[in-house]
């Protein structure tokens, strides 16, 4: 029996077709393609194309999950960055589905955590398990353009998922270079506050490295010409975190500290995030940017702000701690939970 699983972005559109495995045993992709969002007038057409005509000689699907990046509300979904609205049932009764599900891009990843295999995670920290402890709560924590947290309860097969706007909390600086931090970006955005969002996350790593560019000691850096030429076209900053990463490994000082300002803020953001929800079943680090930083988060400087929390850092010390390495897992997780639909 196949299933259908989607991950859908702004950016891109990931689809893939499933095959279900006997026992428990994660399910097995038969096909995958990846679509240009902004190539296509709607999902419609995107999911009309891939059925109908990319897998016409693949058994059809039964049922099908699709992980969305925005607002959802009824089965509903509208993709801003896009103008797209999307009905998971009207998608059901078009594409002939048993069961079509929608749901957070983000929060879709609780559902693949009882299926990983060893090559699509590592492990950070084991922790400790203990009959006094929920084992069964899970936190997944991932910077990527955003900053996405979601936790679910996971015992056996059964799965539920809570729902978090965690990455929105404030962002609380440790020092005073972070408090300068803070409110050159609260000049530089015109906002009131600063989320943790706009710090944790690639476009929070640009804004570290546009700050301490602003700075007198960094006026001949060689990313200034850079820098103007996001004043022009805003759509290469997508591009400045990468530059600053290869740079740090470079032996670059100042993308150096920025990349440091950086690990640092998401450590500490990690280590509230276990404090506040004592996921003693793990604590998973995800996003585009999880398998780049994975040397990163075995750091000393990542460890020790992660653990900085006073009297209390000895329960981080038997929280597990693991970096998701897949880059497509948010389809896997999607595909995982088609995969549980089938049974309802």
């Amino acid at each position: 029996m196949n299933f259908l699983a989607c991950d859908l972005g702004g950016t891109k559109v990931l689809l893939g077709i499933f095959k279900k495995e006997i026992n428990n045993n994660p399910p097995k992709l038969i096909f995958k393609k990846k679509y240009i969002s902004s190539d296509w007038g709607s999902f419609e057409l995107i999911l009309e194309d891939f059925i109908k005509k990319e897998c016409k000689n693949i058994t059809h699907p039964s049922s099908a999950c699709f992980a969305v990046a925005g607002p959802l509300s009824k089965n509903n979904a509208k993709i801003v960055n896009l103008s797209w609205n999307i009905s998971g049932n009207d998608l059901q009764n078009k594409f002939n589905l048993k069961n079509c599900e929608l749901i957070n891009d983000f929060a879709v990843q609780i559902y693949g955590i009882p299926f990983l295999k060893k090559n699509q995670y590592s492990t950070i920290q084991n922790g400790s398990n203990s009959e006094d402890t929920n084992n069964d709560l899970h936190v997944i924590v991932g910077a990527g353009t955003g900053l996405g947290i979601a936790r679910g309860i996971i015992s056996g097969e059964k799965v539920k998922v809570l729902a978090s706007e965690g990455g929105h909390v404030e962002y609380s600086p440790k020092s005073k270079l972070e408090w300068d931090l803070k409110i050159w970006l609260k000049n530089y955005l015109k906002v009131e506050r600063i989320s943790c969002e706009r710090i944790v996350s690639g476009t929070g790593l640009s804004r570290i490295a546009e700050w301490r560019l602003s700075k007198p000691d960094a006026q001949n850096h060689p990313l200034q010409k850079y820098l103007k030429k996001i004043k022009i076209f805003d759509a290469a900053r997508k591009e400045l975190p990468e530059k600053i990463c290869n740079l740090s490994k470079e032996g670059d000082q100042l993308m150096i500290e920025v990349e440091r300002i950086w690990l640092g803020a998401y450590a500490s953001l990690l280590g509230d995030v276990a404090l506040q929800e004592l996921c003693f079943g793990g604590l998973w680090i995800s996003g585009g940017t999880a398998s780049k930083h994975f040397k990163n988060f075995k750091s000393d400087l990542f460890l020790k702000q992660f653990f900085d929390k006073g009297r209390l850092k000895d329960i981080l010390k038997t929280i597990p701690i693991k970096v998701i390495l897949d880059e497509e897992f948010g389809l896997f997780s999607a595909a995982c939970r088609a995969k549980m639909l089938l049974k309802t």
